[in-house]
């Protein structure tokens, strides 16, 4: 294609210029006939360079017609020769940067500037060049292949991306191929898969590879554009390796008192694998301590550790051999042909000789010993050695802590154990002491001839139980075992028996007890009583006769020995008392005393108590019933139709407030008479009944008000019995010296009518109203 393009425009035969009016009736016909233009990208020069040429079939080429170009990067851009219709490029162009630009052309009439055709839209597009390499965006790569894969593993994929066009030419078809990495991998030209090139790679020999990945532009040809990445390809581990011990023997000593779980030594099997692929597990295989000893995985290091797993005898056996295996936990199939993935050694163990402490005979003792042997004698022995090859001498102590009471001692060299002190079974039976045993060793002393015992290693002691039981001896006599006290009726019968007594005895005999009862010899032919033996080895006491009388004799002692079946036996005598008591008709006893003659003989205690309990009842209900009477005719408020005017009163004086209170002393209220005396209750109702006042007749509007209170107050005074009580709150002592003297009408000996009250105008201004009040009554009365 040319540098320009000439686009013409193509119209009718003959066509010639209209006028005005007959462009506006007739629609005329578009003249723009062009096709896409095109600039070289990156193309520079010294002058502009020629897009292209605009023409119409209206221009006669005179000079009437202006071309205008507008729309994207118009008048900067590209510039248009308004008279030739010439496009020129300005500027150098990018196609990566903006691939194509559009426009609008119009032609206009010079002069006017009206349009001489409708403006039309063209294309100028940028064509490519091959000026932008290929690139890879996600580069470097890392990635990852199993070990020992086959040829043709699938690895990873690369992409590489190229700015130029891809549909104009072959500036961005890419080929790949590999410039570092070879002969392990390979890649595919046109997909860019990496692959596996050689078998058996192994990580072990080595783990990491470091590829490098070209892209060239223009189909890989000559004069193409290119670049690269890296691929860091790792190889993970497979399973393809046995574990190995780094030694084939093993040697380890251990001290014989090693406490058990307690590790011993560890043994180790390599394994060129990692993570669960070199896991091992460890076994013992073989031996003469299988049974003695044990292996277990270090889960951390993966170490086998060997542990005691019963009791190392450094005089029993000095050593032991033993086979163990170390065996991949997690196996690959596909390698079980290269051999088993196990490996075995061979582990020596050496016993140690270690100061051991005393052995005893037993684990525990048992002795017997009865209750009344003999201070110093022997009860038993303990036995002890030493399990050492010295065999050190052993000395024996006893626990203090066990044996408080000091009751038992032990010989030092021989272990035999002597009573202390006297035993009792009957307080205790068992004692349960602890054996010392300590080593010692055998010194000569310098200054004497004489050996003599030192304290050896007071460390390596031993210790065992030892029960000691108390056998029983025939040492107690028998007794009653209860205080027995027999109830005998007057009313008995002959053959009746009194009462059945049972016996104790503090031993313990192997047949169990066994019990004989008689009666003292002088009192075999008792007259009154006898016994017999029952078979449950208790005793039953019998009254030979009947016609008992407690006037004649109230009380009989019957002693009656009591006889064990030891050897030698033992026997105690223990005396019965019975009461003679009077009886009911059914042999229920009822009184054992002389002065019961004196009680009705028909009446007994059940009922006595029956008939004070309804005495009782009668006295509560009769007070209850006396309380709530007295309580029911005490009124306490005054009635609603009394008259209210009884109860006004009025204070023309409120007093001097905080001065006043301050001056007056609440205790000159108090009675100095009444301290040791006995002042009267205010609050109850006077025992005098005083006859009901009648009642008063309407008292008409007119009436003499001081005339009523008088006559209300008279009866106030004269009737204690009326309510309340003690809602008029009086003082019985107002001071001694008063020349007013008491003003209260309540406990007044004398009436209104025997008052004077022209002494009240000495008072005051206060008092003399109320002087005059009083005085205009008694005027009145006379009146």
């Amino acid at each position: 294609m040319n540098q320009s393009q000439v686009l013409p425009i193509g119209s009718s035969t003959g066509l010639k210029m209209l006028t005005e009016e007959q462009r506006v009736l007739n629609r005329s016909k578009r003249g723009w006939v062009w096709n896409q233009m095109f600039v070289l990208e990156e193309f520079s020069g010294p002058e502009p360079i020629l897009v292209g040429r605009l023409h119409t079939d209206l221009d006669p080429g005179s000079s009437k017609i202006k071309y205008i170009l507008s729309g994207d990067g118009a008048g900067t851009i590209f510039v248009i020769n308004d008279k030739t219709g010439d496009i020129h490029a300005m500027k150098r162009l990018d196609r990566e940067e903006k691939a194509e630009y559009t426009l609008t052309a119009q032609a206009v009439d010079r002069d006017t500037n009206k349009p001489l055709e409708p403006p039309s839209e063209f294309i100028i597009k940028v064509q490519d060049i091959n000026d932008n390499a290929p690139e890879f965006v996600d580069g470097p790569y890392h990635a990852t292949v199993p070990e020992m894969s086959v040829v043709g593993t699938f690895v990873t994929k690369v992409t590489a991306t190229d700015a130029d066009d891809p549909v104009y030419g072959n500036s961005a078809k890419l080929v790949y191929s590999i410039l570092e990495g070879q002969p392990y991998f390979s890649i595919e030209p046109h997909t860019a898969i990496i692959k596996t090139a050689l078998p058996n790679m192994d990580r072990e020999a080595k783990e990491e590879y470091f590829v490098v990945i070209q892209a060239k532009d223009m189909g890989g040809h000559m004069g193409g554009l290119s670049g690269t990445t890296t691929v860091t390809i790792t190889l993970t581990d497979v399973n393809d390796n046995p574990p190995k011990f780094a030694q084939s023997l093993y040697h380890f000593s251990v001290m014989e008192d090693v406490a058990l779980g307690e590790p011993i030594g560890r043994v180790k099997a390599n394994d060129l694998d990692i993570g669960e692929n070199a896991k091992s597990s460890y076994d013992i295989i073989e031996g003469d301590g299988m049974d003695i000893f044990e292996i277990t995985t270090d889960a951390q290091t993966q170490d086998g550790i060997i542990r005691v797993r019963k009791p190392l005898d450094f005089e029993t056996k000095k050593s032991y051999t033993l086979k163990i295996e170390a065996a991949n936990v997690h196996i690959d199939p596909r390698f079980l042909s290269g051999g088993p993935f196990k490996d075995t050694a061979t582990v020596k163990i050496v016993v140690e000789d270690a100061d051991e402490p005393p052995v005893f005979s037993s684990p525990t003792y048992l002795l017997e010993v009865h209750e009344n042997a003999a201070i110093n004698s022997v009860i038993g022995q303990v036995t002890a050695h030493d399990p050492d090859v010295s065999s050190s001498p052993i000395r024996f102590s006893i626990d203090r802590h066990t044996d408080l009471e000091r009751q038992f001692n032990i010989n030092a060299e021989d272990g035999k154990i002597t009573l202390a002190t006297p035993l009792d079974r009957e307080t205790n039976m068992w004692h349960n002491i602890t054996i010392v045993a300590t080593e010692t060793s055998y010194a000569v002393e310098i200054e004497s001839p004489r050996s003599s015992w030192s304290a050896g290693n007071h460390s390596q002691v031993s210790r065992v139980p030892v029960a000691i039981k108390v056998l029983d001896v025939n040492d107690n006599a028998p007794e009653f075992a209860s205080e027995h006290e027999a109830f005998l009726c007057e009313n008995g019968k002959p053959g009746q028996v009194i009462q059945i007594v049972s016996a104790i005895d503090k031993d313990d005999p192997k047949n169990g007890h066994y019990f004989l009862y008689s009666l003292l010899p002088e009192m075999v032919n008792n007259p009154n009583f006898t016994i017999k033996k029952n078979e449950d080895n208790t005793l039953s006491i019998l009254a030979k006769h009947s016609g008992f009388s407690r006037q004649k004799q109230e009380v009989y002692l019957l002693p009656i020995i009591i006889s064990d079946s030891g050897n030698p036996p033992m026997s105690s005598t223990s005396t019965l008392t019975i009461r003679v008591c009077g009886c009911s008709s059914d042999g229920i006893v009822q009184s054992c005393n002389a002065e019961a003659y004196v009680l009705p003989i028909g009446l007994s205690m059940g009922a006595l108590i029956a008939i004070l309990a309804c005495i009782i009842l009668l006295l509560v209900i009769v007070v209850l019933f006396v309380t709530l009477r007295r309580h029911k005719n005490e009124p306490l408020i005054i009635k609603d139709d009394e008259d209210v005017r009884e109860n006004i009163i009025r204070y023309d004086d409120e007093g001097g407030g905080e001065e006043d209170t301050e001056a007056f002393d609440i205790a000159t209220l108090q009675n100095p008479d009444g301290i040791n005396g006995f002042l009267p209750r205010k609050d109850i109702k006077p025992d005098l009944q005083f006859m009901p006042r009648q009642g008063l007749a309407p008292v008409p509007n007119g009436v003499d008000v001081d005339e009523f209170i008088n006559v209300r107050l008279h009866e106030a005074d004269n009737d204690p019995t009326a309510p309340p009580y003690d809602s008029i709150q009086i003082y019985g002592y107002e001071g001694r010296g008063s020349a007013a003297g008491s003003l209260s009408s309540l406990e007044s000996s004398t009436s209104d009518s025997d008052q004077n009250f022209d002494y009240l105008s000495e008072w005051g201004p206060r008092f003399k109203r109320l002087g005059e009040l009083y005085s205009v009554g008694e005027s009145d009365k006379e009146t």
